[in-house]
Formats: structure tokens, sequence, C-alpha cells
């Protein structure tokens, strides 16, 4: 049986180059608009990925992201943003891409079609029975995440896929396939688009439910954020003000003192009582 590539089927758009900038714009936002839909049928595995790997990691787990092009892109991305947002070590979610960082900017010849190179990006990172690798590929068949799957799923570690086509081979090598199917690009092929759109927003929520679950976020806030500018700083200074209602200088001050939001709620108590 022939794999049937969705994300490579003919655009239900034509003679694009003819029709007005509103036109395509109206199209382009009218297949944007599946792709929540999409998502939302794959919850339930999105939520078994989540319950599986956030164990590993309060063992000391690491979440690796694994991918080539746009998909590899996305999970640097995702892994990049989680240290400044959560005040985590940038070592609990690594991104990788097929051709090392110069292909985050620079197509890398074949660098995706090598079957042995996902698995030995891992081994540098000394990969482990608690590590998880989430693969990520909009067509489902990029050799350099099917090798690395294959691999760690031999070796007992924890392997999700997260593809835009269905049963594909990539889901065939992990423990946890994540498969939403968006349907066929604008722009035939062009699997930037709604596919990795339907990427990022699995990516998202699986690391922003992760680190609710390790204990990053207090309410709804991002109280372990790093304090790396004035936006941030103002952003938990007024945090602390409706947590704690201080006047906006006297939560700056313990803002600043302390390094982070959660680290004056762990102290102010005790701090508030040796003051009174």
């Amino acid at each position: 049986m022939t794999f049937k590539k969705i994300t490579e089927q003919e655009s239900l758009y034509h003679d694009l180059e003819q029709l007005p900038v509103g036109e395509i714009l109206a199209g382009i936002n009218r297949e944007d608009q599946k792709v929540a839909l999409a998502v939302q049928k794959v919850l339930p595995a999105i939520e078994k990925a989540v319950n599986e790997l956030v164990p590993r990691m309060k063992r000391g787990g690491r979440l690796f992201y694994l991918g080539a092009g746009t998909s590899g892109r996305l999970g640097v991305l995702d892994a990049s943003e989680i240290p400044p947002t959560f005040g985590v070590p940038d070592s609990w979610v690594i991104g990788l891409i097929a051709g090392g960082d110069r292909a985050l900017r620079h197509p890398v010849e074949s660098a995706e079609d090598d079957l042995l190179s996902g698995w030995r990006e891992l081994e540098k990172h000394g990969i482990g029975a608690d590590d998880t690798v989430v693969g990520i590929a909009a067509s489902g068949t990029t050799p350099f995440v099917i090798g690395a799957l294959r691999e760690a799923r031999r070796r007992g570690i924890l392997t999700v896929a997260i593809a835009c086509n269905p049963d594909s081979p990539m889901a065939a090598e992990a423990d946890v396939a994540i498969e939403p199917v968006v349907g066929p690009e604008f722009v035939t092929g062009s699997t930037r688009m709604k596919s990795g759109t339907a990427q990022k927003m699995v990516l998202n929520m699986i690391s922003t439910t992760a680190m609710i679950k390790l204990g990053r976020v207090r309410g709804n806030r991002m109280v372990n954020m790093q304090l790396t500018n004035q936006k941030l700083i103002d952003r938990g200074t007024r945090m602390l003000q409706a947590e704690l209602g201080l006047p906006y200088d006297e939560a700056r001050r313990l803002l600043l003192l302390h390094g982070s939001v959660n680290e004056v709620l762990e102290c102010y108590p005790r701090e508030w009582r040796l003051n009174q």
C-alpha cells in the first residue's frame, strides 16, 4: 500500500498569481482556520504524550525536539523560549535540527536524508532512559527523524511523532503519534504554512503544559520568568502588586532583590513577619 501524503496534494486554489491581494489573503485565512480544528482532534494524543513525559522530567529527564527544515526550526524555537519563559536551565528542553545551527538560516543539502545522523546527534547529548524524543516532520517521512525515533524506541526511550499525514512511517516508529491533518496547503506542498502552524500549536501545548505540571507556573502567571528586559521587570512588578498589594516601587525593589516573582512570593511572608 502506497503511503498517501495529504500535505503534498494539490491546493484547493488555482491561478494564484492572477488573484487580487485581498482574495489571496482571504484564502490563506480560510485555510488557517482549519488548523485549530485539526489540532483539536488530536488532543487525546497530546494529552497522552504529556502524561508520559512529565514523570520522566520530574526524574531529571530532558525533552528533545528533532526535525529538519521548518519542522526543525520550530522545535529549536520552542526549546529556546522555555528558559526565559519558565526560568529553567536550557538543558531541560533541547531542539536539534538536521544540518546543525547553520540550517536555522540556510538550507543544508541532504542533511535530512541521513537515517543515522539524528540518533548520532542525540548521542552527543548523552541521551538516557528518562529522556523523551519528539520527532517533528510535516510529511512524516524524514529519515533524519525516523532513524532517531527508531533507535530511541529500541532503547526504551519515550518517543513522540508530530506529523501532518495520517499513519505516516514516522508515526509507526513512535510510542505516541500526534497527527493533525490540516489538508492541502494554500500553495501546493508549502508545509511552512498550515502544517507548520499546526506543529507550532502542538509544541506550545506540550511544553507549556509540561512546565505547568513541573511547577513553573503559579495561578496563571509566569512567576519564574527571567528578568531579561524592562518589559519583563515591569510585568513581574505588576504581578507582585496584584499578589501582595504592594506599591509599585516596593514590589519592584523586592523583585530585583530576589530575582524572580516566585522567589518573592516564597520569601515575602517571612520577611513581612520579621518587619512587624
